[in-house]
């Protein structure tokens, strides 16, 4: 069953404790369609820094919300997060996996030098299909993030 996901919300922190915490979130409360989302931010990160990212999935139209990143987590041998990158200066790699293939619940951000671009984030649901490929499965979400490392 295909669960209604409104909220993808990235946490980037600095294990050196260099650079503050910074945390992203794209908001759309009735899914898609509908109204405009409430809020999409702009990844912004420092040039030639690392950062760990952990990303948080919710179904925030209903009351409590609903934590999503569990059941991805519970069901990991079926999910996997995609990371794709336009004009922009960073690295990503998962940093979780599922036994065989990595998950990206958990990454690692490696940003080079000052640069424009984008980020799309995307969630693949692979029952049974899970090969470590992002070309597999259905869509359950996709952001395309503005970004900027400075």
């Amino acid at each position: 069953e295909e669960e209604l996901i409104t909220t993808l919300k990235i946490t980037f922190t600095d294990p050196d404790s260099v650079n503050p915490d910074v945390i992203v979130m794209f908001q759309d409360i009735d899914g898609p369609g509908g109204n405009e989302p409430t809020a999409f931010d702009t990844i912004r990160l420092k040039a030639m820094s690392t950062y760990q990212a952990t990303i948080e999935v919710l179904n925030e139209s209903v009351n409590p919300a609903e934590d999503i990143t569990a059941e991805i987590w519970e069901e990991k041998a079926s999910h996997l997060f995609c990371f794709a990158t336009t004009g922009v200066s960073v690295g990503i790699v998962r940093t979780d996996t599922d036994g065989t293939y990595e998950v990206g619940i958990n990454s690692k951000w490696t940003t080079g030098s000052a640069s424009t671009g984008s980020v799309m984030v995307s969630l693949k649901h692979q029952p049974g299909i899970k090969n470590g490929s992002c070309l597999l499965g259905e869509t359950d979400i996709e952001v395309n993030f503005p970004t900027i490392i400075e």
